[in-house]
């Protein structure tokens, strides 16, 4: 099965904005890196809760949303580091 077929249609374009978001927490020496998923899973939530209203549906598309941006993150990583 797809992992981005169980996440709804309208809820797609969150992961490129939670995939942003950790981008820029990265980017700040305060938040230590272990520590950005877990802030970014309250705003994937959120997120979800914004766009399909408030159900424990939209609880799970959210961590569905903050996995795909999390993911999407370490392929990139993965994919880096053996080019070198």
């Amino acid at each position: 099965m797809d992992f981005l077929s169980l996440i709804k249609d309208n809820l797609l374009e969150l992961i490129p904005a939670v995939y942003i978001l950790g981008l820029i927490l990265k980017g700040t020496e305060k938040v230590p890196d272990k520590y950005i998923p877990v802030i970014l899973l309250p705003i994937g939530i959120v997120g979800a809760f914004a766009f399909a209203g408030i159900s424990a549906q939209s609880v799970v598309q959210g961590i569905l949303i903050t996995g795909a941006a999390v993911y999407v993150n370490q392929l990139f990583k993965q994919v880096k580091k053996n080019e070198n």
